[in-house]
């Protein structure tokens, strides 16, 4: 029964997010905008605008005020219909269904409910035009570098914002590990020139909407409204300045979107709209303990998973202070995939990173995707799937041969295996099992990926251990491991602080010293990494590698596209090639302490004999012939496209 109930809303919320009108296009109407008389009355409609021109052409609001499930919903407006008004088992909401011809010109409108006593409310609504075309939203690819940012933690540029009385957290300490620090959205755009000239082509910020919790706030994940931006990181101006300074230096921004689950404070969970708004919600109106998710997210792939444990997995909460939204709710469905759209929209977004990806509803995460890439076919989306399994983290991406018949829509997963197997290569003594044998075979089970080139690799993230501290803060073994995934054919991803060596050794997995704040964010720290003042040595070299590597990977086709090579690694030594028509960048891993000359005889294959390299770092020039010599361990970049 479940199972004919979940196809049949499915298919019901596909049909509704995608029919496109078939009737014959009126002729144009204008609109004198400036004619509506503005009102406030209706205490909230969602989404708060709406735009012409989209493929799907139908637009639900949501309708919020006191007692209004018996007002007739008005709307008079050329190329505008409404198609269905729902009422919800509250008597605050209305839903209503609305049809956008494509005739409909841009402008403002009223929104009438009129109730029987003859009172109405009103509430001024827009239609905008779209600022650009759906196929100039150009997402992230192989040949972008992400910088990732906890806002918080990054830069301090508007202390006057760190307090907000009117919210429950009201306190800014930095010497606690998981209190708010003060960074802001401000802080972000005053250093879109650092980002740039270190040679990242693309910025993903952790959640910058509202998080009214009591406490722990500042990460971001525990929403309260998915329409505002958190008042202690900015302004929804400030974030849109953000989007358009760093798309003038060629820098695209990626929304950090949550769909799994709210923040327990969100606006809905004092007056929720139906009984199966959020998952186990009976027990949560009842003030039973909380049902929290099994995180057996294999019951996604597993041919033979119980529907106990399926259920399990995708409604259980995270935590007590995050509820677990209803995606099989067709309300809660349209309302997560319009938001999304409207994000976009408004920022000019060049990509979402959607969290937790595997614990929402599949079926509704399929239909998400396709909807936003219906809509915006140059768009790219990267989800989260924690896995140390290929074969799991492959099921995710579009174009997988899924023997259930599986097809996300989702152009990048994150590629947590390979992160894993970076580390234990490089830190590991080689052995027939183990060492850069790891890298070697890990690479090897791209064979697994519908598009190796569209996965997202990283060494560290906001969840993980710095990789310094992975590497167990060994600056050549780091290094080791950056250049080899900066020359993979990945969408790599660094986390802000990865340059200067930041780590977390002190206290190994503690969230809230991962996210340190970036030396130089905040007026009057002793050291600032934006300029390299008071850096020690060691930072200042990672800086200035990291920077050098970026930014030749920024112009090279061969790392961006290029057909991969690589050799079985043999004494301690692992050569991967990148080839293009234009160039050869050659990676080298070595592992021998002691001055080695490597025979190059058994690379013939990839045609380099003779020719002149340069090391991409030192600027070095080597002829390839006969033998290399590596003086010594680390990683050798070498590129035919020379100066």
């Amino acid at each position: 029964m479940r199972s004919l109930f979940k196809m049949l809303l499915i298919s019901t919320t596909i049909l509704m997010l995608s029919c496109k009108n078939s009737e014959t296009p009126q002729d144009e109407v204008s609109v004198d905008t400036g004619s509506v008389e503005e009102y406030n009355d209706i205490a909230l409609i969602e989404p708060p605008n709406w735009w012409t021109g989209f493929k799907n052409n139908n637009l639900q609001l949501l309708i919020h005020d006191s007692n209004i499930s018996g007002a007739n919903v008005e709307i008079d407006y050329p190329g505008l219909s409404i198609e269905k008004v729902h009422k919800a088992e509250s008597p605050n909401y209305l839903f209503v269904d609305l049809k956008i011809a494509e005739a409909a010109k841009a402008g403002k409108f009223n929104i009438k409910l009129k109730f029987e006593d003859g009172t109405e409310k009103i509430r001024t609504y827009e239609l905008k035009s779209r600022e650009k075309p759906a196929e100039d939203y150009e997402g992230f690819d192989s040949s972008d570098a992400v910088y990732l940012i906890t806002p918080d933690r990054f830069a301090n540029a508007q202390p006057e914002n760190d307090i907000n009385n009117d919210l429950k957290e009201t306190s800014i300490d930095r010497s606690l590990d998981y209190a708010r620090h003060g960074g802001d959205i401000k802080g972000i755009t005053e250093h879109l020139d650092y980002i740039d000239e270190m040679g990242f082509t693309a910025i993903w910020s952790c959640p910058l909407l509202i998080n009214d919790m009591p406490q722990w706030s500042y990460h971001g994940y525990a929403i309260t409204d998915y329409y505002r931006v958190d008042p202690r990181f900015g302004t929804l101006e400030e974030y849109r300045e953000l989007a358009d300074k760093a798309r003038e230096k060629g820098i695209k921004l990626i929304m950090d979107q949550v769909a799994n689950h709210c923040g327990l404070e969100h606006w809905w969970m004092k007056d929720l709209p139906f009984k199966d708004w959020v998952n186990y919600q009976k027990g949560f109106e009842e003030k039973e303990q909380t049902r929290y998710s099994n995180h057996r997210r294999t019951v996604n792939q597993d041919i033979y998973a119980s529907q106990v444990d399926k259920e399990g997995m995708s409604d259980g909460w995270f935590v007590d202070a995050m509820p677990d939204l209803n995606q099989r709710n067709p309300f809660m469905a349209r309302y997560i995939i319009q938001n999304s759209i409207w994000w976009i929209e408004t920022l000019g977004l060049g990509g979402i990173r959607q969290d937790t990806y595997p614990y929402p509803d599949k079926d509704f995460m399929a239909t998400w995707a396709g909807a936003i890439m219906k809509e915006y076919p140059n768009f790219s989306i990267v989800g989260e799937e924690w896995s140390y399994n290929p074969l799991l983290i492959a099921y995710w991406q579009e174009g997988a041969d899924n023997k259930d018949g599986y097809d996300s829509n989702l152009r990048s997963a994150m590629d947590f295996a390979m992160q894993s197997l970076i580390v234990q290569g490089i830190s590991e003594e080689e052995n027939w099992d183990k060492g850069l044998i790891k890298l070697y075979e890990g690479l090897a089970n791209d064979f697994a990926y519908a598009s190796p080139k569209d996965m997202m690799v990283f060494p560290d993230n906001h969840d993980m251990d710095r990789v310094f501290t992975q590497f167990g803060e060994d600056v050549t073994n780091t290094k080791m491991g950056l250049s080899y995934l900066l020359t993979l054919p990945r969408i790599p991803q660094l986390y802000y602080g990865t340059e200067i060596l930041m780590q977390n050794s002190a206290k190994p997995g503690d969230h809230g010293l991962i996210r340190t704040d970036f030396p130089g964010g905040w007026n009057g720290d002793p050291v600032n990494a934006f300029t390299g003042e008071g850096l020690t040595d060691a930072q200042k070299d990672m800086q200035s590698y990291l920077k050098k590597i970026l930014n030749y990977r920024k112009n090279s086709k061969a790392i961006h596209e290029g057909k991969t090579i690589h050799f079985a690694p043999d004494k301690g030594v692992y050569v991967l090639f990148r080839i293009s028509d234009e160039e050869t960048v050659v990676h080298i891993l070595n592992k021998n302490e002691a001055p080695l000359n490597l025979d190059l005889d058994r690379f013939k294959e990839v045609g380099l004999e003779g020719k002149t390299l340069e090391n991409i770092i030192n600027g070095e020039k080597v002829v390839w012939k006969d033998a290399l010599e590596l003086k010594g361990k680390g990683s050798v970049m070498l590129s035919t496209k020379t100066n």
